[in-house]
């Protein structure tokens, strides 16, 4: 649950009366739409962002924040669609293509994202977050080559990222290489938390399974056991 914060409920207010006395008035139903943002209150956020769009199509902030908005909703394809207009306005804007690579990943089209992270590279080759979208759209597809080469370049630029990490152990995985795959995972599920942590040991739990021989496969059949074996560095794969 979104913590309430008296600020964003004053703006919320002071919107409002805004609005009431002068209805087309675009900047107070940005205000109020960030704010309803902020507290997690998204039909209402998307509700006011479409208002400041269609209040002024021109003004890039509004249609940024429409695109967050519908993001947050997770209307991916959406969010897609309203990040690659404000691109296509200023390609020099890396963020945005990114974030569009982002969405279409997220809207289950990882040819869209993969050719939209591929524009985010030639743009900027040194934005880690391109290279880990590009990476991340070409696991998806299925190309190991391509993604081990993307994901060593994102880990070059940001080592320390969980993200980063990651998508490399998924590339490894991808090609084959069952060990340096499980040794990645492992080291990330010592590291995160909650959520986190249950879907890295997920990975190496099937990791483990398909590679394991019988004993190995009936340890990963009883997850909390697995979860200990692999955070105590028992497991080991070919």
């Amino acid at each position: 649950m979104t913590e309430t914060d008296p600020a964003d409920l004053r703006a919320i207010e002071l919107a409002t009366a805004r609005i009431e006395e002068r209805p087309g008035d675009d900047a107070a139903h940005e205000l109020r739409a960030r704010a309803h943002l902020a507290l997690g209150r998204l039909e209402d956020a998307e509700r006011d962002a479409a208002a400041a769009v269609r209040l002024d199509p021109d003004e890039v902030r509004y249609r940024e924040l429409l695109a967050e908005v519908l993001a947050a909703r997770g209307a991916h394809r959406d969010a897609a669609a309203e990040f690659a207009r404000l691109a296509r306005n200023d390609p020099r804007q890396v963020a945005w293509t990114v974030a569009e690579a982002a969405e279409r990943l997220g809207a289950s089209d990882p040819d869209g994202g993969v050719r939209a992270a591929r524009r985010a590279v030639r743009l900027d080759p040194t934005n880690a977050d391109a290279q880990l979208a590009l990476a991340r759209g070409l696991i998806r597809l299925g190309d190991p080559r391509a993604a081990l080469a993307a994901a060593s370049r994102a880990v070059e630029l940001r080592p320390a990222d969980p993200d980063v990490r990651e998508a490399m152990a998924d590339a490894i995985w991808l090609a084959g290489h069952a060990s340096q795959a499980l040794a990645g995972f492992r080291a990330l599920a010592a590291e995160l938390h909650d959520a986190d942590r249950a879907r890295v040991t997920a990975k190496a739990r099937e990791v483990y399974r398909m590679h394991a021989g019988w004993a190995g496969r009936l340890v990963a059949a009883i997850r909390p056991l697995f979860a200990v074996a692999l955070r105590r560095g028992w497991l080991s794969v070919r």
